[in-house]
């Protein structure tokens, strides 16, 4: 599964890091770190994280994943 997340969008709540620890991190207090390609046994993690996004900055792409899957969780 692919993911993007659009950095001018992103404000640093940091809910993808609190959801998705092994996705996504924060470096220092604002700059988030995360991997692009992510294997299906993190899916509910991705998921949950894009869904958690109070910006919607996180999209995810992938096999059996739907633009909805990511917007409502």
């Amino acid at each position: 599964m692919r993911l993007v997340v659009d950095l001018n969008r992103c404000q640093g709540y940091a809910q993808c890091a609190f959801l998705g620890p092994d996705v996504f991190r924060l470096h220092g207090e604002e700059s988030l770190l995360y991997d692009p390609v992510v294997g299906a046994e993190k899916r509910d993690q991705v998921l949950a994280a894009a869904a958690a996004c109070p910006v919607g900055a996180i999209l995810v792409d992938g096999p059996g994943v739907r633009e909805v899957d990511a917007v409502v969780g």
